[in-house]
């Protein structure tokens, strides 16, 4: 079914007087779907654009905080305090949505969550990225995939996972019939297309993770908003050609290549979790 999304967002954010009411309910609203102006990934509505699109937008411009980024491995700096990424996620009911500049999973309910220095940040959507919009020694991947997590702050945190072509993405694999049913809805450039996924369990995506690179950024969609801790695994993971190829289908012209480009570091450190007991 296709389901209208607002392109305007509430003039009450504009009259409010409290700036941290207005990024909590701005970041709240990001974790499932954007609602502000149309935009795109060329022309007048590309990433170079997007600051001036919407005054909701501003970030995307002038913020010093922004992602992805180009992590170089010669420059990042093993902590000594990160400990081993935890993440304990469980089978939740889930949708399968089209929003037109991207494909993603959005859940309901509990799907589980992960810990990151002690706090606790619960799973809420995840979506994919072609090409992949952090790279690695300046190598860019055919696919990446973001599992965003907020907690009861509303802060954000988002898992990063590149892949590269290979054999098949086992999860993609799961999802093959309704991915196939969801680039058959025809919906008009405002709307949203959304295919049931039913219970989905994401225990695919548990594996161990012996090596992350970690830094604060921001979303890599409009709005922009800063303060996101990303989390980039190491492990790069496999993909098919006709999956790749199947994740950019039903989105709209201007953003069958979703990837926003690598943004300044301004002086952020990236620390690296390196696992080396095994090696």
């Amino acid at each position: 079914m296709c389901k209208i999304i607002t392109r305007m967002i509430s003039r009450v954010l504009y009259i409010s007087t409290l700036v941290l009411t207005l990024l909590i309910l701005g970041v709240s609203s990001t974790v499932t779907e954007n609602k502000g102006a149309s935009f795109g990934y060329m022309g007048t509505h590309g990433p170079g654009e997007w600051g001036r699109l919407s005054p909701e937008y501003s970030e995307c411009a002038k913020g010093k905080l922004q992602s992805p980024l180009n992590i170089m491995k010669t420059k990042v700096v093993r902590s000594k305090i990160f400990k081993p990424l935890t993440r304990n996620y469980v089978p939740a009911n889930a949708t399968l949505c089209n929003n037109q500049f991207n494909i993603g999973v959005k859940y309901e309910g509990d799907a589980g969550s992960m810990e990151v220095n002690g706090k606790t940040y619960s799973l809420k959507q995840m979506h994919w990225h072609s090409p992949s919009e952090h790279r690695l020694n300046g190598v860019r991947y055919p696919v990446e995939l973001h599992l965003v997590h907020q907690a009861e702050d509303l802060s954000l945190s988002v898992v990063a996972i590149l892949f590269n072509y290979s054999t098949p993405d086992p999860l993609l694999l799961k999802i093959k019939e309704k991915m196939e049913e969801l680039s058959k809805e025809v919906c008009a450039g405002n709307e949203e297309a959304h295919v049931p996924l039913g219970i989905l369990d994401l225990k695919l995506l548990k594996k161990n993770t012996r090596k992350y690179y970690r830094y604060v950024g921001s979303l890599t969609t409009p709005p922009c908003y800063e303060n996101v801790l990303w989390t980039v695994l190491g492990k790069v993971r496999s993909i098919s050609h006709e999956q790749v190829a199947a994740i950019k289908a039903p989105l709209k012209s201007d953003c069958k290549n979703n990837a926003r480009p690598c943004q300044p570091l301004n002086g952020r450190m990236v620390e690296l979790y390196e696992d080396l007991s095994r090696n």
